[in-house]
């Protein structure tokens, strides 16, 4: 799976939440500067290039849907965070958002219980 810059990730979130759209039903979800319609179009094309984007064609317009699945993303994303900065280590992971007060001792326990139901 190729990496997605921040701004692809961002369009790519917009598809996912849409399902399909034109560009301009994307522009009208960017909360940020608004960019220019044809930086938009170019990087909806890129993500089509990468795999992550389909289309149907309306004449000269295209509606861009997700090929890819949020799901399946987030399983990447998130696997190659645990490989590259915490040494393929869950419990390194957790650590450190329990170090970093993001995590709290009664939500620790509710992973744990979560597990141990699954078991």
């Amino acid at each position: 799976m190729v990496k997605l810059t921040n701004k692809e990730e961002e369009v790519m979130h917009i598809l996912w939440r849409l399902e399909k759209a034109f560009v301009k039903e994307v522009m009208a979800e960017i909360t940020d500067e608004q960019p220019h319609y044809n930086t938009i179009s170019t990087m909806i094309r890129n993500l089509e290039e990468k795999g992550y984007v389909g289309h149907s064609a309306f004449g000269n317009t295209h509606q861009y849907f997700p090929v890819i699945k949020k799901e399946d993303y987030r399983k990447g994303f998130m696997n190659n965070a645990i490989e590259n900065y915490f040494g393929s280590s869950y419990k390194n992971m957790v650590s450190f958002f329990a170090k970093e007060e993001k995590i709290s001792a009664d939500e620790l326990r509710e992973i744990l219980n979560m597990i141990e139901k699954q078991k």
